[in-house]
């Protein structure tokens, strides 16, 4: 297998509470290994008076591991990547303390939120899913399971994502949707970006590269964006679609499918 296919070629990720799931193989096993990785994890146990699968009634805080309505409490809505979501007990600071608006549909029962997390009011979020320290999924949002989501990171308005990873600072803010897809740090989606998953022609996908085409024996496989790659507005990525470190994808651009290098600039 060749070595830019390592998850050490797309990213660092020393700094990522879930490095784990990055093995020596190829990059998108940790794509592979995703739901047993989830199924094995931790979660919060939810409110008996929540019913599953319908908006939430009130808006929930979680401070120190327990949910508590937040009637009669402050919040107080700042940037949440930079900290800036606050909660008040009076004049007390329940100090990393997430909030989950009314209006929220939560659909099973392994969710897991880290620190000052914000979920806002219409986001529809199946589980599994964990959500890291300072994470902001907006209005709108579709969480439709088996999603992996790192610090400071952004699921946008109308922003679809299944079975996916983010790594830490990812940002998908506006209309995108990312299937079967990894994300490096500080990756940033423009708004419309989509990332397809599915061969019209069935079968599993493959990525070409400079020493030839690797089955990646997944039927299912969106893109792989290494550390700070960055995408236009309305862009696409076609399955299988691999690309480097520092890369810009520019604003109504079809990325064609295989691996990009690093520092690469797709014009189509």
């Amino acid at each position: 297998m060749p070595t830019l296919l390592s998850a050490n070629s797309f990213f660092d990720p020393a700094d990522f509470e879930h490095r784990q799931i990055f093995g020596d193989g190829p990059v998108w096993e940790a794509l592979a290994g995703l739901k047993d990785y989830l199924a094995a994890g931790s979660y919060h146990a939810l409110p008996l008076e929540i019913e599953i699968g319908c908006p939430l009634a009130r808006t929930l805080v979680l401070h120190e591991g327990e949910f508590r309505d937040a009637a009669g409490l402050a919040i107080r809505y700042g940037a949440v990547g930079r900290g800036g979501l606050e909660v008040y007990e009076g004049d007390r600071l329940l100090a990393g303390a997430s909030v989950i608006m009314a209006g929220v549909v939560l659909r099973g029962e392994k969710f897991r939120f880290g620190q000052g997390v914000l979920v806002e009011s219409g986001a529809f979020v199946e589980g599994p899913v964990m959500l890291g320290d300072f994470t902001e999924v907006r209005q709108g949002a579709y969480l439709r399971g088996n999603c992996l989501i790192g610090k400071r990171c952004v699921v946008g308005h109308v922003t679809e994502v299944k079975h996916t990873i983010f790594l830490d600072d990812a940002k998908a803010g506006h209309f995108a949707y990312l299937g079967d897809t990894i994300l490096g740090n500080r990756v940033n989606l423009g708004a419309g970006t989509k990332m397809a998953n599915l061969r019209f022609v069935g079968g599993n996908v493959g990525v070409r590269t400079p020493e030839g085409t690797v089955d990646t024996g997944l039927r299912k496989l969106g893109a792989i964006l290494g550390d700070q790659v960055q995408t236009g507005c309305n862009s696409v990525t076609n399955p299988g679609t691999l690309i480097g470190r520092r890369s810009f994808l520019l604003p109504n651009t079809t990325a064609p499918s295989g691996y990009h290098p690093d520092n690469s600039m797709i014009r189509g």
